[in-house]
């Protein structure tokens, strides 16, 4: 399945935060986070179905090895993230940006 993917700018820069905050942990970190994070973009475009919503159209799909979760939207065949979260923030973070990509 080859559905239309995209990451919104807000979950880019989040993703940037986390990369950043594990290389300062150690040396290579931050790219094995990023390589988990590929791969759960690639598991989510082969199925993005496979992960039930959790909150009104949002699905999240759980990183392997780090604690976070690729919040996502999956409608009229195009998979929209909404962001990339640290499973322990508040959720509210996220579900405000739900409500404006639905308006």
């Amino acid at each position: 399945m080859n559905d239309p993917f995209r990451v919104f700018p807000e979950a880019e820069s989040d993703i940037r935060t986390a990369y950043c905050w594990y290389e300062e942990r150690r040396s290579g970190l931050g790219e094995e986070f990023i390589l988990s994070l590929e791969a759960g973009f690639s598991a989510i475009q082969r199925q993005p179905e496979l992960y039930q919503p959790i909150y009104k159209k949002v699905r999240r799909q759980l990183i392997k090895r780090f604690p976070y979760g690729v919040f996502y939207i999956y409608e009229n065949e195009t998979i929209v993230v909404i962001d990339v979260f640290h499973v322990k923030r508040n959720p509210k973070f996220w579900q405000q940006r739900t409500t404006s990509q639905s308006q």
